[in-house]
Formats: C-alpha cells, structure tokens, sequence
C-alpha cells in the first residue's frame, strides 16, 4: 500500500510537535480567512478541526497543523 503522505510530511512532524497550542490556533485563524477568500475548502476543514481542538482544549491532528503551519510557504 502506498504512503498517503510524503517523507516531507513526516520530516516536518518535528515543527508541528513543538508548535504551541496559541500559536496554531492563531495561525488557523490566519490562514482561514486566506482560504475562505480563495475558496480552498479542503484547508478550510482544517482549519475548523484546528480551531475546535484549540477551543475544547483537546490535540488537533498533526496532519491539519502541518497543513495550516506550512500553508503561506
């Protein structure tokens, strides 16, 4: 079976691991609104799920933080 994400991806988990939770939610902020202007409806699900893990207090997914962390690169 073929890998779903790249090495990158997985290289990059240290970044996501070490980001503090304000950071990302700040971040996911930010980059919804980019989202939302460019109608990328896939960032902006990972966005909310960001969003709703930092307000419940609760992990967000490493994938979805790679995603918005990385998302002006």
């Amino acid at each position: 079976m073929k890998a779903i994400f790249s090495d990158a991806v997985l290289r990059d988990r240290s970044i996501v691991d070490e980001a503090e939770p304000d950071r990302a939610l700040d971040a996911a902020w930010l980059v919804l609104d980019a989202a939302n202007d460019l109608d990328d409806e896939p960032t902006v699900a990972a966005c909310r799920r960001v969003i709703d893990a930092g307000l419940d207090g609760t992990p967000a997914s490493p994938f979805d933080l790679h995603i918005i962390l990385n998302y002006f690169r």
